[in-house]
């Protein structure tokens, strides 16, 4: 059975052509809302996803937004609202060394090299440069790692297990 992943949610229409304002999930949302692309929209009342292409893609503010063929006017889209966008495991590229999905990180334990457990990755956070994972310990409290190779070392998506090297200041 095909497994399914988040791309994203449709949280609102954005003018009266159609689009749709997107609160993305995704790592590589380039690569995922690229024109020609094929997106399958879940609804909660639908028993199907929806199949949609691609037919426009821009950022505004900190949404993506997003029209697709066939779908040019607000009346089209208002029914999408509040809809999750998800793209089928086969639909997953294959990554370069060092790059990794959303979904092969969370759940993952983070532990330095000397091997203390920090906790378990909760989400990520893309403010820019680089990501930033979030980390909740033992007692609860969130720890930022930032995905530098200065502090991760290693990251085994198998053993689903990361280490790291904890620069000065980062686990206080």
């Amino acid at each position: 059975m095909e497994r399914w992943f988040n791309v994203g949610k449709i949280v609102n229409t954005h003018g009266i052509r159609g689009e749709v304002r997107v609160i993305s999930k995704t790592d590589f949302a380039d690569e995922r809302y690229k024109v020609g692309n094929t997106l399958y929209i879940f609804m909660d009342h639908a028993s199907e996803p929806i199949e949609v292409k691609v037919k426009s893609h821009r950022v505004h503010k900190s949404f993506d937004l997003l029209s697709f063929e066939g779908y040019d006017n607000i009346n089209l889209v208002e029914k999408f609202k509040g809809a999750i966008i998800k793209v089928p495991e086969s639909q997953l590229g294959k990554l370069e060394e060092g790059e990794y999905y959303f979904h092969e990180i969370i759940g993952c334990t983070v532990v330095t090299e000397q091997g203390e457990t920090i906790g378990t990755v909760k989400e990520i956070l893309t403010p820019g440069a680089n990501d930033v994972w979030v980390v909740k310990d033992k007692g609860g409290k969130e720890i930022l790692i930032p995905y530098i190779a200065d502090v991760v070392k290693n990251v085994d998506v198998k053993e689903k297990l990361i280490t790291i090297h904890p620069m000065e200041g980062l686990l206080e």
